[in-house]
């Protein structure tokens, strides 16, 4: 039962991180209000393909929360009813969660696959938390945090939604990014602590103070990511999508900030690299969080060198919460060997 745990467990986890990598390319391609309601889409579990269909039209059936557009205002349908062969008020209602009412068909569909992907990723917490019901006699902690992950989702998709009525509002986004990371970690967790257990990794004093200092710094450097996203947003939005070399002028200290703490994150990971490979502790996962962190550092060298290459965008949020990931388990694989003496000699 633990190894099919575990194996549903991973499968939940890379469900969130495909939500995640939706969610960097939708903000990537500025398609976070291609489905200005939630959680339909223009009132449809299907969205539209073209404006016709939020066109209004003479005898035409409509169901109740379909959307139309009309005079740059989205109407939403009182009840069930056919249009006779004018427009009336009779039948609609003024949406009024934002006013943003503008139709684009690719922006509609890639924010609609990011909410498939989440649903998605939320099923599998949920056949994940009731698989873990048999666990509760012996082990009601992975029951608990199993059924945590699936209240988690549920919060997550609410916050989704305030995104939306919102407008993007880079606050919320934030705080829609940290409570990404949070799911993750609890993945990660119940991951962990249903493996095998381990007899090569040995314990060096010291080590996991140091790994929780690379592991904060990490998650400063992401927080510090999603403001600088924002201030690249905003400049899209003022000079334009093609003005590229322009996306990173004028900008405040945040992104100096950003900018420079990378090498502080890069150079406490490679000291405790250095510690690992010199006293041989066994944690390989630090070959995972060195390939990441090379390719976080190239993919930041080149939006800033390169005016934004394709793709390097929604990579370096990818490669960061994949770093996330992987440091949060180092971390858990040190403080388990620093705890057990049978596995953790002390060096």
């Amino acid at each position: 039962m633990q190894e099919g745990f575990r194996k549903i467990a991973k499968i939940s986890l890379v469900l969130v991180y495909l939500v995640i990598a939706a969610g960097a390319i939708v903000r990537m391609t500025g398609s976070g209000m291609g489905c200005p309601d939630w959680p339909k889409c223009f009132g449809y579990y299907i969205p539209p393909t073209e404006t016709a269909q939020l066109q209004w039209q003479p005898d035409r059936e409509f169901k109740k929360g379909q959307v139309i557009i009309v005079d740059r205002t989205l109407q939403v349908a009182k009840v069930d009813f056919k249009t006779g062969n004018e427009y009336t008020d009779q039948n609609w209602e003024l949406y009024t969660k934002h006013d943003y009412a503008i139709f684009n068909p690719w922006h509609t569909w890639i924010e609609f696959i990011n909410r498939l992907f989440g649903a998605l990723a939320g099923l599998g917490t949920l056949v994940l938390a009731v698989f873990s019901l048999g666990f509760w006699k012996k082990r009601k902690k992975i029951t608990l945090l199993s059924w945590l992950v699936v209240f988690a989702m549920g919060f997550q998709g609410w916050l989704g939604a305030t995104v939306v009525y919102s407008v993007l509002a880079p606050a919320k986004i934030t705080i829609h990014m940290i409570m990404a990371l949070f799911i993750v970690a609890l993945l990660t967790y119940l991951i962990y602590t249903t493996r095998k257990s381990s007899e090569s990794l040995v314990y060096e004093r010291g080590l996991f103070v140091w790994l929780l200092a690379a592991f904060a710094a990490t998650v400063i450097q992401i927080i510090l990511g999603t403001q600088v996203r924002h201030l690249v947003d905003e400049q899209v939005d003022r000079v334009g999508y093609d003005a590229r070399h322009l996306w990173l002028s004028n900008f405040d200290w945040t992104f100096y900030v950003h900018r420079s703490f990378s090498i502080a994150v890069v150079l406490l990971n490679l000291f405790l690299a250095w510690r690992i490979y010199k006293h041989r502790l066994g944690f390989t996962k630090i070959n995972w969080v060195l390939l990441l962190l090379g390719i976080e550092v190239l993919t930041g060298v080149g939006m800033y060198y390169l005016d934004f290459p394709f793709a390097t965008q929604p990579l370096h949020l990818i490669i960061a919460s994949l770093l996330f990931g992987v440091q949060y388990y180092l971390v858990m694989e040190v403080f388990g060997a620093k705890k057990n003496p049978k596995i953790s000699p002390t060096v």
